[in-house]
This record gives structure tokens, sequence and C-alpha cells, in this order.
């Protein structure tokens, strides 16, 4: 039994242990690359976590974790569930870690701004049926 009480946690992915900051600038330059701005990068931030402009702006001030920005959001949007299809090669919708999902909505939403796409569609506005990538 002293074995299994001396046996290290698993280790965190290192996503989670990044500061939000240190990323939040490949956001922009994806979605500005592509015609596209940082307002909407950040409609994106807000829409999913409920953190409002300032909020957002004081996390990435203060270089907040990505596990710490996802647990301290404000209230993360019910129709991110609606959120699907492939990021680095897995489908969002099957990744069962919770926080690995909520990183992987994000990637995903901002890979969808960077493609083009509609706002109201990125952001699953009502009667918008979401679709597959």
């Amino acid at each position: 039994m002293e074995i299994l009480a001396t046996m290290p946690e698993p280790a965190k992915h290192r996503i989670y242990t990044m500061a939000v900051a240190g990323v939040y600038p490949h956001y922009i330059a994806k979605a500005e690359k592509k015609g596209r701005t940082k307002a909407e990068v950040d409609e994106i931030f807000r829409w999913l976590t409920g953190y409002s402009q300032a909020q957002l702006e004081a996390q990435l001030a203060a270089r907040t974790n990505f596990e710490q920005f996802f647990a301290e959001a404000p209230q993360m949007n019910p129709a991110r569930a609606l959120i699907t299809g492939v990021v680095c090669g897995v489908r969002v919708e099957e990744i069962e870690e919770p926080l690995m999902r909520e990183v992987r909505y994000l990637d995903k939403l901002i890979d969808e701004l960077a493609r083009g796409k509609a706002m109201a569609k990125i952001l699953r506005s009502a009667g918008e049926t979401p679709t597959k990538a």
C-alpha cells in the first residue's frame, strides 16, 4: 500500500499550465491573417466563457493559465455543446477530459473564424444548425 501513496500524480497536459496570454496573440494573428479582427476573437472568448471585455483583459494581464481561466469563467456558454468537428485530428465532441474539451472548443471557434465563417454561425446563434467539419 505504501507504494501507491508515493506514486506521483499524472502530469497535467502542458496546455493547462500555459498562460492564455501566451497563446492569445497566436489566435489574433491567425484571425487577422484571414482578414478577421481582434474584436471578433475577443467576442468568441466572451461568448464561450461569459467574461466581460474588462474581465478578459484582466485575465490576460494576470497571465492566467488555461486551467484557472476556464475554472474562473463567469458562465460557460451552454450552447458550446453544439460545437462539433475536428481539431488537431480529434473530434471535439468525443473529448472526454472536460478541460481539454474547453480548450479545443476555443481552438475550433478560432479555426472557424479564420476560415471565414459568419459570426452568427460560429456563435451557434438560435436556430443555427451545427455543421460537421
